[in-house]
């Protein structure tokens, strides 16, 4: 796996998850559990997830991050994270609902190259 696929650092009171080129089900894996051990080692649950650079991702891989925040609840509890996937086109737009937008706890919003209402998204107080 490429390390430059893939950097999750917090990034002030953020957990900063930046996704770059193909996604297969080891690299989105690897992230998730990355952005995870950070939630918890920092208390921070805000998460920006930024896919600007991804190459389009399959279906299987929006079903598989499902499956996976599915089990992170079972083994985490309800963690309230507030996320923004910041995204380049309807399609992975499209994808990030499916992938997010299952399950009610937590929050999360989806944005078009526009990083700055992310964050400040992100920042609003709830």
């Amino acid at each position: 796996m490429n390390q430059q696929q893939i950097w999750v650092e917090p990034v002030g009171d953020i957990v900063l998850a930046r996704l770059r080129g193909r996604c297969d089900e080891d690299i989105l894996k690897e992230c998730m559990h990355r952005v995870f051990e950070l939630v918890k080692d920092t208390g921070q649950f805000k998460v920006l997830y930024d896919a600007l650079e991804l190459e389009d991702p399959t279906v299987d891989m929006a079903l598989l991050q499902q499956e996976m925040d599915m089990e992170a609840r079972q083994a985490l509890g309800p963690v309230p994270l507030r996320r923004a996937i910041l995204v380049p086109n309807t399609r992975i737009a499209y994808l990030a609902r499916i992938a997010f937008g299952q399950f009610g706890e937590g929050a999360y919003r989806v944005f078009y190259n526009d990083m700055s209402q992310a964050i400040l998204w992100l920042e609003e107080k709830l």
